[in-house]
Parts: structure tokens; sequence; C-alpha cells
């Protein structure tokens, strides 16, 4: 294994908590965005916004479905909201940085500007630690992980 995330953090229930406050504001994004959207096509560059962010139909999709995958995975445990939240949160940061540099684009088709940029990155980062310390294991789990990391051989 090359690379330690902790298994039983003590802090991850505040982890958890932040990942599903933050999927929580995304969904409410997207539907904040269905509320306001009146016309444009799903790709517009028009100036809706909801939430104080600029943004369009297709983005709102898929902010809701983030949202609900994000909270579905926290609801339902079992280390799968690790994942979801370690992955997720690299997506955040991954499109954050590379809608930034399509920005003044024509393939700018989320309706991307400087300011939805960082709360990309906001939330990429929120879902991302999430993902790194809320990872769940038994007694036994842990010892194999700390012997492994300490190298030490049974």
């Amino acid at each position: 294994m090359l690379l330690h995330l902790p298994t039983n953090h003590r802090l991850r229930g505040l982890y958890r908590f932040l990942a599903a406050l933050t999927a929580l504001y995304v969904l409410a994004y997207g539907v904040g965005v269905l509320a306001v959207r009146r016309g444009p096509p799903a790709v517009a560059r028009h100036d809706t916004q909801a939430l104080g962010l600029r943004t369009n139909l297709a983005f709102s999709i898929m902010s809701i479905a983030v949202g609900v995958i994000v909270l579905v995975g926290i609801v339902v445990d079992h280390n799968w909201d690790q994942l979801l939240n370690f992955f997720g949160g690299l997506a955040f940061l991954v499109i954050g940085m590379l809608m930034l540099g399509l920005m003044q684009t024509d393939l700018n088709v989320f309706n991307y500007n400087v300011t939805k940029c960082v709360v990309s990155f906001l939330i990429g980062l929120v879902l991302f630690l999430a993902g790194l310390y809320s990872r769940v294991g038994s007694e036994d789990d842990v010892a194999a992980m700390e012997a492994h990391r300490h190298h030490v051989t049974a």
C-alpha cells in the first residue's frame, strides 16, 4: 500500500458532517438553478445566477446528481463515503482547474467564472479531506495498518 489513510480517525464524524453540509449546498445550488432558470438552453452562457454563482441547466443537473450521490454515500456508509468523497473531491479540484483554463472559450459549457472556480476548489478540498479521514475499520484493520506503517512484521 503506497498511501496511508487513517482508519477510525477521531474526527471522522466532523469530516462526515462537513461532507454532508457540502453535499447539501451542492444539491441546494442545483435545485436553486432549476427554480430561477427561465428559457435559456441547457449549456447557455447567460447571466443566470443561483446562490450568488453564474450557472446553467447542464451544471444544475450535474450538481443535483453529485449532491444526491454524496449524500447517499454518507447515509449508506460502509466506507463508500470515503471513496466517493476522495474521488469526488479530486474531481471538483480538477474540473475547477480545467474550467479556469477554458473560461474565456466556447468550451465553457458549464458557465464558469472565477468565483465559481474558487467555490469548486473549496468544495473539492472539503470533500477530499473528508475522503482522507473517514475510513472505518475493525481494531484488527487498525492494528494491521499500523504494523504496516511502522514496518513491523508479525
